[in-house]
């Protein structure tokens, strides 16, 4: 492992959180797809599949922030755990319901229960944040978690997949909900490291970080952003179908994963010069620009290293955009503020796998890519119009300032260029 990332793991307790934060994240890339591919064995319905996976989502999405607003409040063990035990109670609903032919609106009503999953990410990455707050080893803690997203998503869809293709439709989010159950026991039993909670922030309980432009701009960037990832999940599996290799389709998308993974990598190491902001820009496009290539994609091996490519601006925006919000999120709201993010994510990959569902329905697995390059066009369009909310000075509810007087957006600005110089 190269030396700024061996150095993070000095701190006593990293590696213990970041073991277990894994195994409490595969979920985020196993029940979504695992639910599609559950569904369509048992139904053969793409649409009905696709809109249970956007109930879910859209259900993460609405409790989500609360469940990591409750975190920063009274902390992580006395939340998530009575949490999660509710949203591993609700899979099991759902599976019950799916084998047993149950009507649509049962499957509905699981699906939302569901959705009370917590933002493990969020949880790990407040954990670092309190570690090494205002340090060059945060960046290069949020590259390494980016990686460990990646990685969840190269093995998670082909867990997922094949469990429920080879072994029985419902194996797939029957494995995810048990890693969520294991991933955040063993991440609540660490409390050494668990961030101080904050009951009382002098601002008033009802005050949500949603208040920061800046956080706006980014939320509202990644709601587009999640369309492009739940639309490419459902166009895949639906694609790899049309072939006769609908086992394949896991394979596909964890090439996608390695691609940001890499790049998430690499992008840790590097020295860089510039503002986050301009960066996270730049990334955003790079994203929408590289969606265009998908709808030459004839064949499997095509399509595959297309979404290698694409995947190469994944991590990297994913890492600018913590330090973005890291920037313009006060600290006792931190891991709300974290959450919004993939509350903006799961909207979106509501909305994207909906509309994709329904346009493969009616026009074929191709013209869901349709969806992602629509999406990413949005994003763009998104950044650019609020760029200017995410150079301003953040308006917090603590000085946004450091000690040698700093804005907190020129330190996150500076983060990426001083990774490198960790021994």
């Amino acid at each position: 492992m190269p030396s700024p990332y061996r150095a993070i793991f000095a701190a006593p307790g990293t590696k213990g959180f970041s073991a277990a934060g894994f195994i409490g994240r595969m979920p985020i890339s196993m029940v979504g797809v695992g639910i599609l591919t559950m569904i369509s064995e048992i139904t053969g319905r793409y649409g009905l599949a696709s809109a249970l996976t956007g109930a879910l989502a859209l259900s993460a999405a609405a409790v989500g922030p609360q469940i990591s607003k409750l975190v920063d409040r009274h902390g992580q063990r006395r939340v998530l755990r009575p949490a999660t035990l509710f949203a591993v109670a609700s899979v099991a609903g759902l599976l019950i319901a799916a084998a047993n032919g149950w009507p649509d609106w049962t499957l509905y009503v699981f699906s939302v229960l569901a959705g009370c999953v917590p933002s493990v990410g969020s949880m790990v990455r407040a954990r670092w944040t309190a570690i090494y707050r205002d340090t060059p080893s945060l960046h290069t803690a949020y590259s390494f978690e980016s990686v460990v997203d990646e990685v969840c998503f190269i093995f998670g869809p082909i867990v997922a997949i094949s469990l429920s293709t080879t072994w029985f439709p419902e194996a797939g989010p029957l494995v995810a909900a048990a890693c969520l159950l294991v991933g955040v026991w063993w991440l609540t039993a660490q409390r050494a490291t668990e961030p101080e909670p904050h009951p009382h922030d002098g601002h008033g309980e009802r005050t949500s970080a949603l208040r920061s432009p800046g956080l706006q701009v980014l939320v509202a960037t990644f709601v587009a952003t999640g369309a492009i990832f739940g639309s490419i999940d459902v166009a895949t599996l639906a694609f790899a179908d049309e072939r006769g290799h609908k086992p394949l389709a896991s394979v596909i998308l964890a090439v996608w994963a390695l691609g940001s993974c890499l790049a998430g990598i690499v992008f840790g190491l590097l020295r860089l010069k510039g503002t986050a902001e301009r960066r996270w820009v730049l990334g955003v496009c790079a994203m929408a620009v590289s969606m265009i290539p998908l709808l030459l994609a004839g064949n499997l091996p095509f399509l595959a290293v297309a979404l290698f490519v694409s995947g190469l601006a994944i991590a990297p925006t994913m890492i600018t955009t913590m330090a973005l919000i890291e920037a313009h999120v006060p600290r006792a709201k931190l891991t709300e503020g974290m959450t919004w993010i993939s509350t903006g994510l799961a909207v979106g990959v509501a909305v994207g796998s909906s509309v994709a569902g329904l346009v493969i329905d009616a026009a074929g697995a191709k013209s869901g890519y349709v969806v992602a390059i629509s999406a990413g066009a949005t994003a763009a369009a998104v950044a650019f119009a609020g760029y200017r909310r995410l150079t301003r000075p953040a308006q917090g509810e603590e000085p946004a300032t450091d000690g040698d007087g700093d804005s907190r957006t020129e330190r996150a600005g500076r983060s990426g260029g001083e990774a490198g110089r960790v021994a």
